[in-house]
């Protein structure tokens, strides 16, 4: 078996085992973990789900919030492969009290950029709300005055990271807004038009269905009864069937003109008095002229009617009585004068949207026995809305998604990026033999891996690491969202470029031209030979041997990755470009040793890193199995007599039968070169000499 079979197995094994694994999630932190990061006067109350919400309780023990993890509730994946999770302080009114960064293993931030900036970003959130349409960065454009977006200053270098967490956060609070805090709008809802007039009348608004009306009789009342303790309670349903259990009549009257029409001139005074105070509630009127009533003799003015309740789109409106004087405008029958009538109101941003479909909810009660009676229930459901054109919806400035701003904000490095990725497979996919052949190829070659140092590295940041295949893996096991990838659109770019080059030529193109540390090692070899330092050739056998380390590298990486997530982020340091590039060798000094050291061995040994020790080069080499022909010319000579290309070639990716192994190869071109220079190829010269032999035997 070769020795490409023998380590494409091993690592077949190890990921298919890998993958085998099952990933558990992530369980809620307990009280004892998270009650410390809770600020007195405020205390950590009871736990309100098997998610990780807790209630936040003011100094006198009220309910003053949520805390809750984004782990349990929004896993999305980072860089890592693993969720970023962050514990989240919210009041009633759904602002953020507090965010706080509790783990995560994102590689630049585990030991690169410092942890601080992380941590520190956080603090932006105090005092926002999940109302807000809060995006990371800067304004784009002249659009960032008077904007209504709020912007979050992201973290150089670590924006990716933070925009996951951000989603993170942002997933997490809609939630527990939703399903905890009443349905709490996540935008500005819909008022009443102060500006908008139409003369209406009480018919009218019966006529246009601006007022509902819900009559419940007797006898439907004994059948929403039939079967229960309590179908034969209710005396007056049996001897009046068909008379009026519940007439109930709904109409909103924020809209001045609806109210006009329903209310007398001094009801209507004193409701826009109170609405001039109040200005984010809605007052809806209820009026009940049959025999059920609106609420109970236990009921409190101006709390919640023991009777009404009601919803919209299956979350609960807090409806409270408002206590303001009910006094009908002449034109309503005197039926509904003479009813039960109840000005209810309700905060729009607790989650009423005046304008759409929404519930209300009447109990009817019925008691069973005297002495100490049993009590039975049934709800009456009445649909109720009011037309559009009473109110005005503030226009929702939608945040672009974050893949967005993120390409806006690198728009002129992805251009740059863009002309010279487009050139460079051009050159090579249409101009290799002649740029191969060009008399200053050296030199052009040098200069081409100075520009990927200099601005895909150090200044773009876009040197790929194997971190980004390993979240990959872990994403499909856990079955997560893939868009942390559009986060980095630089680096991106360039996973594009590479997977293209996969096909094109194999792992070349990447490992010869487009990665920073790959360019530094071939600098510093250059270095070594104008320096005269000797040089270390690994003689065949070790060669082979040495170039098995790689893949058993990339494969205990994969077993990490899901054995031991934990110890991943230290075990990926074997590869230096944190060091080297992310961080311009600014870290501790063990670090900046490791990545150094590499570097010297390059002098000596000709990318040696790249050759033998390189997880990402191992995975480019078997992501080369897509290459789709064998772009390097040979000559039935090549390998015998000729051995002359796999001399010249410093990385040993030349057999001696002539064959390149592909899966070895940096697309140097130094072959090229000689395969096609009539002054170097064996087998051009023997022509030659051959074709001058016979020219004078003639």
């Amino acid at each position: 078996m070769s020795v490409w079979s023998t380590a494409l197995s091993v690592l077949s094994a190890a990921l298919l085992w890998c993958a085998s694994a099952l990933t558990l999630a992530a369980e809620p932190l307990p009280r004892e973990a998270l009650a410390p990061y809770i600020v007195p006067p405020m205390s950590l109350g009871e736990a309100v789900n098997d998610k990780g919400v807790w209630q936040l309780l003011n100094s006198g023990g009220a309910e003053a919030g949520y805390v809750f993890e984004t782990e349990p509730m929004a896993p999305l994946p980072g860089f890592s492969g693993a969720a970023i999770n962050l514990l989240v302080v919210l009041d009633l009114d759904g602002r953020f009290l507090d965010v706080q960064l509790l783990s995560h293993n994102e590689p630049i931030f585990v030991s690169g950029l410092p942890e601080k900036l992380f941590y520190d970003f956080f603090k932006q959130y105090r005092g926002h709300s999940i109302s807000d349409s809060l995006v990371v960065g800067t304004p784009y454009g002249s659009g960032g005055d008077g904007s209504a977006l709020v912007y979050l200053d992201g973290v150089t270098k670590g924006t990716a990271s933070v925009r996951i967490a951000h989603e993170s956060i942002l997933a997490a609070a809609l939630q527990v807004a939703r399903e905890k805090m009443s349905g709490i709008a996540t935008g500005p809802p819909a008022s009443p038009d102060p500006t908008y007039q139409e003369d209406l009348t009480w018919n009218d608004l019966v006529s246009q269905g601006i007022v509902t009306r819900n009559t419940v009789l007797n006898h439907e009342m004994d059948a929403a009864f039939a079967g229960t303790l309590w179908e034969e309670d209710d005396l007056e349903a049996q001897e009046q069937p068909d008379a009026p259990y519940l007439d109930l009549w709904v109409v909103d009257i924020g809209a001045p003109s609806i109210a006009k029409a329903a209310l007398s001139p001094d009801a209507f005074e004193e409701l826009q008095d109170f609405m001039a105070i109040a200005t984010t509630d809605e007052p809806v009127l209820v009026i009940e002229t049959a025999r059920h009533g609106l609420v109970t003799e236990d009921f409190v003015r101006n709390t919640a009617p023991d009777l009404l309740s009601a919803e919209q789109g299956g979350f609960p409106i807090a409806f409270r009585d408002s206590d303001i004087f009910i006094e009908l405008n002449d034109d309503v029958p005197a039926a509904l004068h003479d009813g039960a009538a109840l000005i209810l109101r309700t905060d729009r941003r607790l989650g009423l949207d005046p304008a759409s479909e929404w519930t209300l909810k009447v109990k009817a009660l019925r008691a069973h026995g005297s002495f100490q009676p049993e009590i039975g229930s049934v709800t009456l459901d009445v649909t109720h809305s009011t037309p559009e054109r009473f109110y005005l919806r503030p226009e929702v400035i939608q945040p672009t998604p974050p893949w967005v701003d993120a390409l806006r904000n690198r728009q002129g490095d992805l251009i740059v990026l863009g002309v010279f990725l487009t050139g460079l497979l051009f050159v090579l996919g249409g101009r290799m033999n002649t740029l191969a052949g060009h008399q200053h190829f050296t030199a052009l070659r040098l200069a081409t891996l100075a520009f990927v140092t200099g601005f895909i590295g150090w200044w773009g940041q876009g040197q790929l690491s194997i971190a980004t295949p390993l979240a990959v893996a872990r994403t499909v096991a856990d079955g997560g969202s893939f868009a942390f990838l559009l986060y980095d659109p630089f680096s991106l770019m360039i996973w594009t470029a590479t997977l293209i080059g996969f096909v094109l030529w194999g792992r070349g193109l990447f490992c010869g031209w487009l990665c920073p540390f790959g360019a530094l090692q071939e600098f510093a070899h250059h270095l070594g030979r104008i320096l005269r330092v000797p040089q270390i050739t690994p003689n065949a056998k070790w060669d082979v041997r040495l170039k098995y380390l790689k893949y058993v590298v990339l494969a205990g990486l994969f077993v990490l990755l899901f054995m031991a997530p934990a110890a991943l982020d230290k075990a990926i340091e074997v590869e230096p470009f944190k060091t080297a590039i992310t961080t311009f060798f600014v870290r501790e000094w063990y670090y900046v040793a490791y990545a150094a050291g590499l570097l010297v061995l390059s002098m000596v040994l000709f990318k040696g890193f790249c050759r033998y020790l390189c997880p990402l080069g191992a995975l480019m080499a078997i992501g080369g199995l897509l290459r789709g022909r064998d772009w390097i010319a040979r000559r039935a000579e090549c390998g015998s007599p000729c051995q002359l290309c796999r001399v010249k070639c410093s990385y040993g990716a030349i057999n001696k039968s002539g064959a390149v192994a592909y899966s070895e190869c940096f697309q140097c071109l130094d072959c090229v070169t000689i395969h096609d220079d009539a002054a170097q190829c064996v087998p051009l010269i023997l022509a030659a000499k051959k074709r001058q032999q016979q020219m004078a035997a003639q």
